[in-house]
């Protein structure tokens, strides 16, 4: 896919989102305030993340998107990686804070404290977050998949563990709201399990961008799709000294091949040349590719297979 085309796709579904954080934002803080509601006032923040998450990966992805220059020799491609793992860090910390104040919540309620009922608009807000937030994941995932960027699939998990949120917020105030101040406990109790599944989801990506940014091999399962590919094209044999990482939305993939010695340079050429394009058809044409192939071994051993060229070779 055209880089510019892939980036208009991006900012397109990013600002799609947004919107709909910016309302969510604003029904859910003004619901918890007004419906007295702790899980909805905890939902908001989260919806916060959300909303300031959209800019950072605008800003990170046009990053990623400029081409390799002379102190990038592999692009720009890691930003991506940094926006996922800026995202997972930003929700691991919101997810810390409602925790501890859903905590101190429910205890002050086991020591006596009267917690207030929600009302019936915190209820309806979250009823309405779910439906959004749903909606917002499903066209974020599927853009992301289709520029494969995982900045973008991160972002549409975000939105999800909203609706998650919102689901855990809407089950704790329709509680406390219809059975009363004795069951108040239930919205924070709400809040708490809204805080564990931000923390989960912050968990995860933070480990997958780690793993990027410490160059983590891609999945056996991947790297076994390469050594097939290098493996059918006629004459080449023994792949091995395979390497691959991520570069943000790209693969990177290294390699080492057997040919029969006898062959010319120029055919040889032509053997690593289609292999680069089957992986390329692949796994996109911005895959970074880097093949060296050697001559096959005979007993073990290097042999030349023109005597003339080894008579005339022997002293280099």
């Amino acid at each position: 896919m055209d880089s510019s085309i892939r980036e208009k796709k991006i900012y397109r579904v990013t600002l799609k989102g947004s919107a709909v954080n910016v309302v969510l934002l604003l029904a859910k803080f003004a619901a918890g305030i007004l419906g007295g509601s702790a899980a909805m006032i905890a939902d908001a923040v989260h919806s916060l993340s959300d909303f300031l998450t959209d800019f950072v990966v605008m800003a990170f992805v046009k990053l990623s998107a400029k081409p390799q220059d002379e102190d990038h020799d592999y692009g720009h491609g890691k930003y991506e990686t940094l926006a996922t793992a800026f995202i997972g860090v930003l929700l691991f910390f919101v997810g810390v804070m409602i925790l501890y104040n859903g905590a101190v919540s429910i205890y002050n309620a086991f020591m006596g404290e009267k917690l207030p009922v929600p009302g019936a608009v915190a209820l309806i807000v979250a009823l309405m977050s779910i439906a959004l937030k749903e909606w917002a994941y499903r066209f974020t995932v599927k853009v992301g998949k289709e520029v494969d960027s995982q900045a973008v699939v991160a972002n549409a998990w975000h939105h999800r563990t909203d609706a998650f949120s919102s689901v855990a917020t809407a089950a704790g105030v329709g509680a406390a709201f219809f059975l009363g101040e004795k069951w108040a406990v239930l919205d924070p109790v709400a809040a708490v399990l809204v805080s564990v599944l931000i923390v989960k989801t912050a968990f995860e990506l933070i480990t997958q961008a780690c793993g990027e940014l410490l160059e983590k091999s891609l999945p056996p399962d991947v790297e076994e799709r390469i050594i097939k590919i290098a493996e059918s094209e006629p004459e080449v044999s023994d792949v091995h000294g395979l390497k691959t990482r991520r570069i943000g939305s790209r693969i990177a993939v290294e390699m080492h091949f057997r040919l029969p010695g006898g062959i010319s340079l120029y055919h040889a050429h032509c053997h690593a040349s289609n292999i680069e394009q089957k992986l390329k058809q692949e796994f996109g044409n911005s895959t970074h590719i880097s093949i060296h192939f050697e001559p096959e071994k005979i007993d073990g051993k290097y042999c030349c297979p023109d005597n003339f060229w080894a008579a005339n070779t022997k002293n280099i």
